[in-house]
């Protein structure tokens, strides 16, 4: 190795948290300014957040109705219930306790399970297509030209896309919800032929109405921080289409990340250590 080529290397490692302050300072402004700017990008731009609604909820061109975040994020819900369903009653049937089924499904399903497939599901559908969208403008030079027309590119492409997706999210993550619900109960009670009254016993006794407020709060953080990585990874792509698919990478790997942070965090805040529940008998 010559000296140049180590000379370069050091400075390129003293360089790196230098980078890596001043990405998340970028994060931090551009996060500060979609949030400022996204309730006057609603009004503003009613038509526009109009389209994107439905485009988030039901999809567009040839996947609408089969491809829109509602259809694939009610179905992994609905994968994810059953599966809850079928583990749970074989793990607590192996100890004689398979009447708890209920229990886990009002659980696991308001306080893991469905907070984060909704999460998991939103960064790969609206999420991904936002990423590729805004980043397919930027190297099109689309927004520059929104710039040259005297149209704020943060609240019509960045702001309009916030709005949409904290909309669709509320019913979004209520069908998820009853999705992962029903699955669970369809597969106890008809599949796996346990009591319905049994089932339901267990499931209202434990199903906390407080739980399922803290669980809308979280979604609605982990669709808030997905949406502020995706919109940031394609509003700033470079590098031609090439560039774009790196963008739409490095941003599901982030969101990801994100949601199982906010899990972590909620969980912490609201659960403690004690999960709030007493199981005796």
């Amino acid at each position: 190795m010559t000296p140049s080529t180590m000379y370069g290397r050091t400075v390129q490692e003293l360089n790196r948290p230098v980078k890596t302050l001043g990405a998340i300072g970028d994060h931090t402004i551009f996060y500060a300014k979609a949030l400022v700017g996204s309730p006057r990008a609603a009004w503003q731009y009613k038509r526009e957040t109009l389209r994107l609604i439905a485009e988030t909820s039901m999809g567009t061109g040839n996947l609408a109705v089969i491809g829109g975040t509602v259809v694939i994020v009610g179905f992994l819900t609905l994968a994810t219930g059953s599966t809850l369903a079928v583990q749970g009653y074989s793990s607590l049937g192996d100890i004689g306790i398979e009447a708890l089924t209920g229990f886990l499904s009002a659980f696991i399903n308001v306080r893991i399970a469905a907070p984060v497939v909704v999460g998991i599901g939103l960064a790969a559908t609206f999420g991904a297509g936002a990423t590729a969208q805004l980043g397919a403008m930027r190297i099109n030079e689309e927004i520059d030209a929104l710039e040259s027309l005297g149209i704020d590119p943060m609240k019509y492409v960045v702001g309009t896309r916030i709005i949409a997706g904290m909309i669709v999210l509320a019913p979004l993550y209520a069908i998820a919800l009853t999705a992962s619900f029903v699955a669970c109960w369809f597969t106890t009670v008809v599949i796996l032929g346990q009591s319905s009254g049994l089932y339901q016993h267990y499931f209202s006794t434990f199903l906390n109405p407080i739980d399922l407020l803290w669980s809308f709060l979280q979604a609605f953080l982990m669709a808030l921080m997905i949406l502020l990585i995706h919109t940031y990874f394609g509003f700033f792509a470079r590098g031609g289409p090439a560039g774009v698919g790196v963008a739409v990478g490095n941003a599901v790997r982030m969101s990801l990340i994100a949601v199982v942070t906010v899990t972590l965090l909620v969980s912490l805040a609201v659960y403690g250590a004690n999960g709030n529940f007493n199981l005796s008998g």
